[in-house]
């Protein structure tokens, strides 16, 4: 096992951790961005670190495809091949069994997708997937989960999960970096509790590094999503690092933290960028709008980046629609918001302010916190972080 996890401070379920991993000492809660072929679009891995990135997210099956998982290899691996000095994770290319359904064909063998980039049949196992990320040398690497969208219903999900269960041994096996490679598994099992709980059961006995909570963030409803993660964060090893796969709304965040999760992974943040839109405070800030055009005001007053120390909203608005660097700028900010998140939300635990912090946060989120006061799971949280006032 190349990682430890120690936890360091808690309010109820929530916890803030320090996770030693090969190449960097990460805190947690904490953000991954996603950078799909060893970049995160528009923006260097020195501005990465400046803005306190700790984990960048690699694409298994794209970066296999190009620039090829044996040439990254001979080049050094993946932090090397692109300049990066801290933690990496590569996911297992499951997902594209999501978002390439009508290019992948799924049978106990592993998954046959088309290959967007020439047309061409391509076989990934649990064997090869494991294979490739051996070679593309991240620090946390994902076992290959059957993988089926939450809004799925039938038998399909009950079958996933087993298969999901059955492939984690076929990983475990073809593994051959262990003390330099963490193999953190997946929990499937779509809404079904029962599933949900046989599959983290099923994992926890194989005594894995960590363990991720897969297949959400697919469209099912806040309410769902909420309670599949307080079931499995329950479930899952209290020293164990426990990652909600896919998940980039703030709000999303500050409600896994406080049910025990720790890692989150999602495009969100880079994509609404490339789309104008920025994060603040009180929710979304569309720089595209008319109203933009003459606001000589940053972005957030309250933020710290380089973006709003140097940049009015006017400005980016000029940018947003006619230059490149509009997005670079967004999505600079949207990154700094994203882990200027997971840093607060460490410290708040640490000192003993999490309620606080919680709070303030729902507040500032009021017309986002409306429609949700119905949802169960969010009324049980807001009660639990107000009887602690």
């Amino acid at each position: 096992m190349a990682l430890r996890f120690e936890v360091l401070g808690r309010f109820n379920r929530a916890r803030a951790a320090r996770l030693t991993l090969p190449h960097f000492v990460c805190q947690t809660p904490l953000f991954m961005p996603v950078g799909t072929q060893g970049t995160i679009k528009g923006l260097t891995t020195n501005q990465l670190e400046e803005i306190g990135c700790q984990i960048i997210l690699g694409n298994t099956y794209h970066l296999a495809l190009r620039p090829t998982s044996e040439l990254i290899d001979e080049l050094g691996g993946l932090p090397k091949f692109m300049n990066w000095p801290r933690a990496m994770l590569t996911d297992s290319g499951g997902f594209q069994m999501v978002s390439l359904l009508h290019l992948a064909d799924i049978t106990e063998k592993g998954v046959t997708f088309q290959s967007p980039v020439d047309g061409k049949p391509m076989l990934l196992t649990p064997e090869e997937s494991i294979q490739i990320q051996n070679r593309i040398g991240a620090d946390i690497i994902m076992a290959l989960d059957d993988v089926v969208k939450t809004t799925i219903t039938g038998p399909r999900i009950e079958e996933a999960m087993y298969r999901t269960l059955r492939w984690i041994d076929r990983c475990i096996a073809a593994h051959k970096k262990p003390n330099e490679q963490n193999l953190f598994g997946i929990v499937q099992g779509g809404l079904d509790p029962v599933l949900r709980d046989i599959c983290v059961r099923g994992l926890v006995e194989r005594n894995l590094p960590g363990y991720a909570i897969g297949g959400l963030a697919g469209g099912e409803d806040k309410d769902s999503f909420w309670r599949v993660v307080a079931q499995c964060t329950a479930l899952l090893p209290e020293d164990k690092p426990r990652y909600v796969m896919g998940v980039g709304y703030p709000l999303d965040i500050v409600v896994c933290s406080a049910l025990g999760a720790d890692l989150y992974d999602c495009v969100y943040p880079t994509r609404t960028a490339r789309f104008g839109t920025a994060l603040i405070p009180e929710g979304v800030l569309k720089l595209k709008h008319k109203a933009m055009a003459e606001d000589t005001r940053p972005i957030d007053p309250m933020c710290a980046c380089m973006v709003c120390k140097n940049y009015t909203r006017a400005y980016i608005h000029c940018l947003v629609t006619k230059d490149a660097m509009g997005s670079q700028l967004l999505s600079y900010h949207n990154l700094h918001y994203m882990l200027q998140l997971s840093r607060d939300l460490h410290s708040s635990i640490i000192e003993e302010r999490f309620p606080d912090f919680v709070r303030g946060f729902l507040q500032n989120m009021a017309n986002v916190q409306k429609p949700l006061l119905g949802c169960p799971v969010f009324c049980f949280l807001f009660h639990l972080i107000s009887s602690a006032a």
